[in-house]
């Protein structure tokens, strides 16, 4: 795939094969193409050449919409729209008020949305300026979880949230959406440790693809050169504190 004509490929001879309700971590230094994956997925780019199935169907055979309504995401900068919470969550009124509290409670947002004063008819200000990041990024799973998709592509949150919003994120994660393929491009990969395997992306190529736990377990592994960085960094800041 590429951005543009005559712009060279981000993204060469990937082929791979991802089961039903696998969670898989894609992980890569900065322009090795994880993103790139996302927009091949929901087709924002057509590929140069090669497909993509899903089912057994080729995404290049549906029209856009029918394609776009079957997946979700989650994307890495949250936006909500101007309007209510209500709009937000259901933008084509076709959930009942009970089956957005369902939603909302299994995204842990419940008791935040309960305590606004006109609750699911609360306003929401351009950006979702009114909530903070975390919050954001609940309401956009409560929306996810609404469409009921059976793949989610979660491109991870760097912003700066705290340990407790990140650790009801993870949590929403793995609950409510344990029946769904889930694909995470991490930006973070202690968030990809529990993945049933990890995509190792570099140069806009797959270069590895295994269980966290085997390629961890060969030290010549890009992921473990990876993760030996993540820890020295982690190590520097503490130690500069």
């Amino acid at each position: 795939m590429r951005y543009r004509e005559n712009l060279p490929l981000v993204l060469k001879g990937i082929t791979c094969n991802i089961k039903a309700e696998e969670k898989i971590g894609i992980v890569g230094r900065t322009g090795s193409g994880k993103s790139s994956i996302g927009v091949s997925l929901f087709r924002l780019v057509e590929p140069a050449d090669g497909t993509i199935c899903i089912d057994g169907v080729n995404i290049l055979d549906i029209g856009l919409s029918d394609l776009r309504s079957k997946l979700s995401i989650i994307p890495q900068d949250p936006i909500l729209f101007i309007g209510t919470v209500r709009h937000n969550l259901d933008p084509f009124h076709t959930h009942t008020d009970e089956d957005l509290w369902v939603a909302l409670e299994r995204a842990h947002l419940k008791d935040t949305i309960s305590n606004l004063p006109l609750k699911l008819q609360a306003p929401v200000a351009e950006n979702g300026e009114n909530f903070s990041v975390g919050e954001r990024q609940l309401m956009c799973m409560a929306r996810a979880l609404l469409r009921n998709c059976k793949i989610l592509m979660l491109d991870e949150a760097t912003a700066a949230i705290d340990s407790e919003t990140d650790a009801k994120i993870q949590d929403t994660i793995r609950e409510a959406f344990k029946d769904c393929t889930i694909l995470t491009i991490a930006h973070r990969l202690n968030t990809v440790m529990d993945s049933d395997r990890i995509m190792v992306m570099e140069q806009g190529q797959i270069v590895e693809f295994n269980k966290p736990s085997v390629l961890l377990a060969n030290q010549d592994s890009l992921f473990s050169s990876l993760v030996a960085a993540t820890e020295k960094s982690h190590q520097n800041k503490n130690s500069s504190k």
